[in-house]
């Protein structure tokens, strides 16, 4: 019998690997080693818990150590593997009894990635949070309700004594959110579910940027006409207070606030991996070939913590996403089982919602960006219907949309709207993974009835606009 599938990380991409490896080799044993207590949990579902719309956190998990259990996976919480042998195909693991060396025939690193928590000091006080676990939103949730909130339960999987140490705590009624990112935009909308006074800071000059202008613009006004305070082109100094969070400092200026969410970015969890000889990208994440194969014999890599290829440039490129850690997972373990299986280029496809609107985003957008990838670019945007104007709940949305002067190639596109704007990105995705040009884009016969879509999408329009442009120059 082969030497077990070790799979490190018991989330997206490493659950989806041992599912399919067990699957496919039912005989062959197959280890998933997670060092927290929390397994196959959605990140992006943690807005929505904390916000009220997702009663207990336990719904944001697809399989339970039970089912994983069931599967015949043999899944060990609270493992947490601190170095990797790849000559002696061993990995270092220390548990709740010690620590131990276990040998794989392959392995997968689905180590994911940390929160940075910027350069201030601050977020040991209480009410300061990142929010990249389970255990940060249980707490955030339990600070803001009161202790007979249904949603504060006591899970077995939760920090207890966090969630308890919070409970206890009055409630805040200002916040502030460091970052205008996905975690900054989404939690702006949570935190102002529960009645808090939002400020928002962003050091860049517009929110969402690789979203591109429109959709910073549009997301940056419609936080603001929701109350939030939105702070652009302004960087937090500290976070300040004795025991707990009293205020944020920004220049020579200062807000009281009880609660800090500092969204400002994550990092691949790459250390043992390097140290053993892994190799990592340009990005800082675990360079893997189309099969996520490592520069290390039979290890593997997807997920937060690993780079893929990019669709349209063609290089190496980390875009941490659900999406992309499922579907390498799923396929390097059916490569694992036997069956080599491309683990699929990747767009950096991402949605995000913002109160009332949708924007979405695929490719490459920023035209500087375009040109340090060896493109010419040109990009037009424009205005559209979501629907045909006669017919109720029409809203307008905008779509930026990129192309290659010489070749005609879509780069990229973004969408912003109030009415199903942000999964009009779809067609631009799938665009982009075709190789389409723009002309090939604006001859699609995408779907049309007056309460879907006027006769010509935005996006074909877009399309239609950017291919004159490009003709034209």
């Amino acid at each position: 019998m082969s030497e077990p599938f070790v799979v490190v990380g018991g989330d997206a991409a490493g659950l989806s690997a041992a599912s399919k490896c067990k699957r496919e080799q039912p005989d062959r044993e197959v280890i998933v080693f997670e060092r927290g207590r929390w397994v196959s949990y959605a990140h992006c579902g943690m807005p929505y818990y904390i916000e009220g719309k997702v009663d207990t956190l336990g719904d944001l998990t697809s399989l339970t150590p039970e089912e994983i259990a069931d599967r015949g996976i043999d899944l060990r919480r609270e493992h947490e593997v601190v170095g990797l042998d790849p000559d002696a195909k061993t990995v270092t693991v220390e548990g709740p009894d010690g620590t131990f060396e276990q040998a794989y025939g392959d392995l997968l690193l689905g180590t994911g990635a940390r929160a940075l928590t910027g350069p201030f000091d601050g977020l040991d006080l209480d009410g300061a949070f990142t929010l990249h676990h389970m255990d940060s939103a249980a707490a955030i949730r339990a600070y803001l309700a009161s202790p007979e909130d249904p949603a504060v339960v006591r899970d077995e999987r939760v920090d207890a004594d966090l969630v308890a140490h919070y409970t206890d705590l009055e409630p805040p009624e200002r916040a502030a959110i460091v970052g205008g990112g996905y975690v900054g935009v989404e939690m702006a909308e949570a935190l102002s579910a529960h009645g808090l006074d939002i400020h928002l800071f962003q050091r860049p000059d517009q929110l969402l940027p690789p979203f591109g202008d429109a959709v910073g613009e549009a997301v940056a006004e419609e936080l603001d006409r929701q109350g939030v305070d939105v702070h652009t082109a302004t960087e937090v100094d500290a976070i300040e207070g004795d025991d707990r969070v009293e205020r944020v400092r920004y220049g020579e200026e200062s807000v009281d606030v009880g609660l800090v969410v500092v969204g400002v970015g994550i990092r691949p969890n790459v250390e043992f991996a390097a140290e053993a000889g892994v190799d990592l990208g340009e990005s800082g994440a675990i360079a893997t070939d189309e099969y996520g194969r490592t520069n290390r014999e039979s290890v593997y890599a997807a997920g937060d913590c690993a780079e893929d290829r990019h669709a349209v440039t063609g290089e190496p490129a980390w875009v941490p996403l659900g999406l992309t850690a499922n579907r390498a997972g799923r396929a390097i373990g059916q490569t694992v089982a036997g069956e080599p299986t491309p683990t699929g280029d990747i767009a950096g496809t991402a949605v995000v919602k913002a109160f009332d609107l949708g924007a979405g985003r695929a490719g490459i957008v920023d035209e500087a960006r375009a040109r340090d990838a060896g493109f010419d670019p040109v990009s037009r945007t424009i205005e559209g219907s979501s629907r045909s104007g006669y017919y109720p709940g029409a809203a307008e949305m905008t779509v930026t949309m990129t192309a290659d002067r010489e070749t005609g190639q879509v780069l990229g596109a973004a969408v912003v709207g109030a009415d199903r704007a942000a999964k009009r990105i779809d067609t631009v995705a799938t665009a982009l993974d075709a190789g389409l040009t723009v002309d090939e884009l604006e001859r699609l016969d995408l779907g049309y009835a007056p309460p879907f879509s006027p006769v010509w999408d935005p996006v074909l329009v877009a399309a239609k606009v950017l291919g004159g442009a490009v003709d034209a120059e």
